[in-house]
C-alpha cells in the first residue's frame, strides 16, 4: 500500500502535520523554499535547512539534496526535507496523498490531479475543485474540521488570541533591512525592551512573556513582515511542543487521508 505523504512547507503548523502524519506511520516527505522565513524556528522542521537536522517532539526530520537519499532517510526513521518549491519530486515519486500547507492564503500552484488524495490546509483552496478536501485553520469552534465541500474561512487578519492578546503578541518589521536579534526564542521580556533590530532600527515588544518565534538572525525582511511572536503566558516549555492550532490542524489532515484512503478508494491505494 502506498503510504507516502508530500507536505509543501516544513513551517510550524505543516511540522505539526508531518509529526502527526509520522505518528501514524505515514512515510513523509517535506517540500520547501530555498530561504524559509521561519518564527516558530524552535518547531519548524523546516529549520533543518540551516542546522541540517531538526528534531520537534521526538521527530527528527533532516535535509537533503537528491531524491535518491530519501528511502535512507526513512529507513533510518527520520522525516526527508528537501527544496522544492515547484513540486519536481512529482516527476520521480508517486505519493498517496499531497498535502499544501504553505499558508499562503491563496493556492500558489497545488492542484488537485497532484495525487490520488489532494488537501489544501486554510484559506485559498476549495475541495473537489482545487483539491480533494480542505482543513480549517482559522481559532474556534471548526479549527481542524475538514471540509468536504466549499472552502476554509477567510483570513482574518487577527492572530489567535492569548490570555486576552491578539495583535500585541506579533511584531513586524518596521521598515526594511537585515534582522539582527538581542532577544532570541525563550527569552523572558518586559514591556518596551528590545527583541531585536531591523537595520539600525529598534524593535520593542509591546507586551511582557517568552518570545516564542523569531525570525533567523541576518535574515533580509521587508517592512510589515512578521518576524516575532511573544507569548504572554511566559511559559518557555511552550517554546519547544506543538502549539495547540498545529496539533488540531494536523489532527484534521490524518482524518482526511484516512476518510479518502478507507471510505472512498478502501484497497485500491
Amino acid at each position: 500500500m502506498n503510504d507516502i505523504v508530500i507536505i509543501r512547507s516544513g513551517g510550524d503548523i505543516a511540522s505539526g502535520i508531518a509529526h502527526r502524519l509520522y505518528k501514524c506511520g505515514f512515510k513523509v516527505i517535506i517540500l520547501e523554499i530555498q530561504n524559509p522565513l521561519l518564527i516558530r524556528r524552535s518547531i519548524s522542521f523546516a529549520d533543518s535547512i540551516n542546522k541540517g537536522k531538526k528534531e520537534v517532539e521526538g521527530v527528527v526530520a533532516k535535509h537533503i539534496k537528491r531524491y535518491d537519499e530519501i528511502d535512507g532517510i526513512w529507513k533510518n526513521r527520520e522525516i526527508p526535507v528537501i527544496i522544492d518549491e515547484d513540486c519536481t519530486i512529482l516527476n520521480y515519486i508517486k505519493p498517496l496523498a499531497v498535502v499544501d500547507a504553505i499558508l499562503a492564503k491563496k493556492n500558489t500552484g497545488t492542484h488537485i490531479d497532484m495525487a490520488p488524495i489532494t488537501i489544501g490546509v486554510g484559506p485559498g483552496f476549495e475541495a473537489g475543485v482545487d483539491v480533494n478536501l480542505v482543513v480549517e485553520t482559522n481559532r474556534g469552534q471548526t479549527l481542524g474540521q475538514v471540509i468536504h465541500s466549499g472552502k476554509a474561512e477567510e483570513n482574518t487578519g487577527i492572530p489567535g488570541n492569548i490570555i486576552g492578546y491578539t495583535t500585541e503578541r506579533v511584531i513586524k518589521a518596521p521598515c526594511d533591512g537585515v534582522l539582527t536579534i538581542k532577544e532570541d526564542i525563550g527569552s523572558m521580556v518586559n514591556q518596551g525592551d528590545i527583541v531585536c533590530y531591523v537595520g539600525n532600527k529598534p524593535v520593542k515588544t509591546v507586551i511582557s512573556g517568552i518570545v516564542r518565534g523569531m525570525i533567523a538572525d541576518k535574515t533580509n525582511v521587508f517592512k510589515g513582515l512578521k518576524i516575532a511572536d511573544v507569548d504572554p503566558r511566559g511559559k518557555v516549555e511552550y517554546c519547544d511542543i506543538i502549539s495547540d492550532k498545529a496539533r488540531a490542524v494536523g489532527g484534521g489532515v490524518v482524518e482526511a487521508i484516512m476518510h479518502m484512503k478507507n471510505r472512498v478508494w478502501g484497497d485500491e491505494l
